[in-house]
């Protein structure tokens, strides 16, 4: 049995002057219009939003703007995405707050996802949009047919994807060529997170160098799997299984099982916009090497935990990510790595914003360093892991915009880049 049932679509019906030329009345309309703020990354889809939601005023600034909407993005189990939007109402809405999502499929184009992104704008300003003027010149419309039952999954949440993919590049004096290839299942519920994956990577490299060939090749083969239990808003228990080989990093064969429980001081709900992760983790490694080690070791195996702290939060005034994570083996506590990692993106004024980033190591922990030692050829193609006691990487970048607060106009003409020939 079916019966219609109506999805809230709506559709704004301004006046003619709203899309084109300017006369008292569609500029009395502009001057009323909610005044919004969203950051978006993509052109692209800004562009599309602004077209198709043209009865709000963008501004550029989220001090002007009378609703300001975070947005995140999560991977779903299914290998879509979940996109969430955050409606949060200042100076005549202070106190308004809405939160709305919706979830793709793995294989939805770039048209579709930015059709469900204006859809799901649209329920979330009307809200605010009924508060003005412009109130007047909105209809929502009930026309969609929906069963009344869901048919049952037959794959009961199992997602599989396989890639093979292959890439290559060259010259007189240099050529490379690459494969690789992947293979993962996935099944995520309320209760339960499985992620398993098998890979496989193969490259080489040649160079000719004063008619002598030099020659790199790198292989490296993994099968992993991540199994995750729900106990509550805030616990979980799991583990990780990871079996694999590597060229580079001097294994014939690596083994790792490490169990591990997870407290999530914010609850598991509110992730979207705020995680605050305490993961410890206790188990057992295996190396069996390809040459004999510094330590004069063909293969050893060593039990081993680490603790694992990730907090990260979404506001108006930008978006903190910072995780860290140390381990050692219990044989002898001095083999340990300690890491460290952060980005930041920080409105720090009116039009000014900064974002910077980075990670550093410290690292004890090298067991498999091969005895023989490296050449020249080793260090500058990075055939072989070398010897460190630390690692870094860091960016930074600021933006200062200042000038109208409007940003209501799309014009596509020449592209949007600067100079010739882009």
């Amino acid at each position: 049995m079916r019966k219609t049932v109506s999805i809230i679509t709506f559709l704004a019906i301004i006046s003619p002057a709203f899309a084109g030329g300017v006369d008292t009345k569609s500029d009395s309309l502009r001057k009323d219009a909610l005044l919004v703020y969203m950051e978006m990354t993509d052109n692209k889809t800004n562009d599309y939003i602004r077209k198709e939601i043209p009865y709000i005023n963008y501004v550029r600034d989220i001090r002007d703007a009378a609703v300001y909407i975070l947005s995140t993005k999560q991977r779903t189990g299914a290998g879509g995405n979940e996109f969430t939007y955050f409606l949060v109402g200042q100076h005549s809405n202070a106190g308004m707050y809405d939160t709305l999502s919706f979830v793709t499929a793995p294989d939805a184009t770039f048209e579709e996802i930015r059709e469900k992104e204006v859809n799901t704008l649209k329920l979330g300003l009307i809200r605010y949009i009924a508060r003005t003027p412009l109130a007047k010149y909105i209809q929502i419309n009930f026309s969609q047919p929906l069963s009344e039952t869901v048919s049952t999954d037959k794959w009961d949440s199992w997602v599989f994807k396989a890639q093979l993919s292959g890439w290559f590049d060259g010259q007189q004096t240099y050529n490379s060529s690459n494969l690789y290839g992947r293979f993962t299942a996935n099944r995520v519920t309320e209760d339960w997170k499985i992620n398993l994956r098998a890979s496989y990577s193969y490259g080489i490299e040649k160079f000719v160098i004063d008619e002598e060939t030099i020659r790199s090749e790198t292989n490296s083969k993994a099968i992993s799997a991540l199994v995750v239990k729900s106990i509550s808003d805030h616990w979980s228990y799991g583990g990780t299984v990871y079996l694999g080989s590597s060229i580079y990093s001097n294994l014939d064969r690596a083994l790792s099982i490490m169990p591990g429980i997870e407290y999530d001081i914010f609850p598991y709900s509110q992730s979207t916009r705020k995680q605050l992760r305490i993961l410890y983790s206790i188990g057992y490694n295996y190396f069996n090497y390809t040459d004999t080690t510094i330590y004069d070791k063909t293969e050893e195996g060593h039990a081993q935990h680490s603790i694992n702290l990730a907090y990260s939060v979404v506001q108006k005034w930008g978006q903190i990510d910072l995780s860290s994570e140390y381990s050692n083996y219990f044989y002898d506590w001095s083999k340990n790595n300690l890491s460290v990692f952060g980005s930041f993106s920080l409105r720090i004024a009116k039009g000014l914003q900064l974002n910077f980033g980075g990670g550093a190591s410290i690292i004890h922990d090298q067991l498999g360093l091969a005895k023989s030692g490296v050449t020249t050829e080793d260090i500058l193609l990075k055939k072989k892991e070398l010897a460190t006691q630390f690692q870094y990487w860091g960016n930074f970048g600021f933006s200062y915009t200042f000038g109208s607060i409007y940003n209501n106009v799309v014009n596509p003409r020449f592209g949007n880049q600067f100079g010739w020939g882009h």
